[in-house]
């Protein structure tokens, strides 16, 4: 029989080492009673706290899991789990364990602004807002759900507020890295770089921070450097601050057969080899659609396509999502291989139509009322479902976003963007030119291939001749121009998706990051070459600045020819 009194003295012990901050001599108490046969939710804790640290986070959830098991209600505990599980990148399953908290007690802070974290990293970012604004209702002073609503104003460029919520956040919780974080966003959004700077290297000589708090940080003191001109040294950041992202996420994603890129690649591959007559033929009739219209808004990452969405919702006809991924139907069934689309071109007509219905379900539940309206689905790497859009919605109207190439593949190197396969290939400069090159080729055999209804819309042309070019491409989609199209950037800030766009869109048009890749003209050295071509196909002038003579020549011109001559992209 146990010694309970003992028991419960040992356990004060391990709290007493852990509330003081020394957890080496908590975990060698706790590792002490625990090969002593004691088992406690604290015990679990503490030990699961230094897995945690030392970045064994399967070990850690290992640990937690047998500390939920053994106390379903202890608060800590199951808290400590969700947040691991958030630290695994397994956002839904950590949500499951903040609302569970909260089934226990729906009055603990911690536990809302824990969800809410949950919530953010979903991208479901207004009901995160809520989440973290209950924490501080219930306690003014919730560390976590201030910095969280600072971070989530950071990221819609309202510095200002940002800046109010993250000092709050310190007054609690002095030097909490996401709350410092949103300061020095905050401190560039108010073109103050030298500040920036200053705060961001203090914070990463710390210790204590997660890989993911010091990519975020490495990634923010390129862009502070950056604004003060000093190019390689904001080179030599975004590198690290990727490099450690690579490394955090290569289980993940490097080992994938095949990788993003290799899709890309095989998919072109398939494309040039296709026989033109199937692709042609008249895909099977659908029935009658629940929208008025139907437009996709697709291209490259960075390369305009949130500009030419929020735009475009101004009309009082117009209705969209923001970048759901509404095709996923088709894409699991018939483009997991590139092969796999000759079983698409044979599927009969019920299965066309079942694809379809599953798209218009997606649409429905991710929150657009379509009926009577010209619906937009707006996804940047959407190009690559090409082959699924023209068979599927032969009538949409396609809209391709085109930016200097060179400015893309910089922007797409520079930028924090939510990790996945085709993220993962952009870490380094010449992995985001080889994608961008994989996802051009792609567009460019299906306009070869597809009937498609094309117009390409160049960001530098938008920004310098807004109204202009958007009247020509209101002509292209049978809408009429309406003023209220212009007003994007107030609706900007009220966007459920946060990306890193967002900031620059609530600023209204401007024209700073145009022709910004003759700044790191050195560093883009090794991936000039492989642009060029496409430097080309789009029409930019040597000096990468565009609108050149040879392009106001052939503005309305096609730049990638399709099967039917009405068709083009134009």
């Amino acid at each position: 029989m146990r010694d309970a009194a003992a028991d419960r003295e040992r356990l004060l012990a391990i709290q007493r080492a852990a509330q003081g901050g020394e957890l080496p001599r908590a975990a060698e108490l706790a590792e002490a009673a625990l090969a002593g046969g004691l088992e406690h939710p604290l015990i679990f804790n503490v030990l699961a706290l230094r897995h945690e640290l030392a970045g064994a986070l399967e070990e850690a959830e290992g640990l937690l899991r047998r500390a939920v098991s053994l106390a379903a209600d202890d608060r800590a505990a199951r808290n400590a789990l969700g947040l691991c599980l958030l630290r695994l990148e397994r956002q839904g399953e950590a949500l499951e364990q903040f609302d569970a908290l909260l089934a226990l007690d729906p009055a603990l802070p911690f536990a809302h602004a824990s969800r809410g974290t949950a919530l953010f990293a979903l991208a479901r970012v207004r009901e995160a807002e809520a989440a973290f604004q209950r924490a501080i209702e219930l306690d003014p002073q919730q560390a976590v759900a201030l910095a969280g609503l600072a971070r989530i104003a950071s990221y819609r460029g309202l510095h200002r507020q940002a800046r109010a919520w993250a000092e709050r956040a310190l007054q609690r919780l002095p030097g909490y890295p996401d709350a410092l974080l949103s300061l020095a966003a905050a401190d560039l959004g108010e073109q103050d770089p030298l500040t920036g700077e200053a705060r961001l290297r203090e914070l990463l000589a710390r210790a204590d921070l997660s890989a993911e708090q010091r990519a975020f940080a490495g990634g923010l003191l390129g862009d502070a450097l950056d604004a003060q001109g000093r190019m390689p040294e904001a080179f030599a950041a975004y590198t690290e601050s990727n490099e450690l992202q690579r490394a955090t996420h290569a289980a993940q994603f490097a080992a994938a057969a095949p990788n993003a890129l290799q899709y890309a690649q095989g998919l072109a591959e398939y494309l040039r080899a296709a026989p033109a007559a199937p692709w042609r033929a008249p895909a099977p009739a659908a029935g009658p659609a629940p929208a008025a219209g139907h437009i996709f808004v697709l291209g490259f990452l960075r390369s305009g396509t949130s500009l030419l969405e929020v735009i475009l919702e101004g009309h009082p006809q117009v209705v969209s999502v923001e970048e759901s991924e509404s095709l996923i139907d088709g894409l699991q069934r018939f483009m997991q291989r590139p092969q796999d689309l000759d079983s698409f071109l044979n599927a009969p007509p019920a299965v066309y139509e079942a694809l379809r219905t599953a798209y218009w379900r997606r649409v429905a539940q991710a929150g657009a009322n379509v009926a009577g309206k010209v619906f937009v689905d707006k996804n940047p790497l959407n190009t690559l479902k090409l082959p699924l859009i023209a068979r599927l919605f032969p009538q949409a109207k396609i809209l391709v976003a085109c930016r200097d190439p060179r400015d893309i593949v910089l922007s797409c190197f520079r930028h924090r963007f939510r990790m996945s396969a085709p993220v993962y290939e952009m870490l380094t400069l010449e992995g985001a030119a080889r994608y961008y090159d994989a996802v051009m080729r792609v567009l460019l055999e299906c306009t070869r291939l597809l009937p498609l209804e094309m117009c390409l819309v160049r960001h530098e042309d938008v920004v310098t001749g807004f109204a202009r070019e958007m009247r020509r491409v209101c002509d292209f989609l049978r809408l009429e121009w309406d003023p209220a199209m212009g007003d994007f950037a107030l609706r900007t800030r009220d966007r459920e998706a946060l990306t890193p766009s967002t900031a620059q869109l609530a600023r209204g048009l401007n024209t700073e990051g145009v022709g910004h890749w003759r700044r790191y003209r050195e560093q883009l050295k090794p991936a000039l070459a492989l642009l060029a071509p496409w430097v080309t196909q789009f029409y930019y002038d040597e000096a990468g600045a565009g609108g050149s003579g040879r392009l106001n020549q052939q503005l309305n011109a096609t730049v990638i020819r399709s099967p039917s001559p009405s068709k083009g992209v134009t």
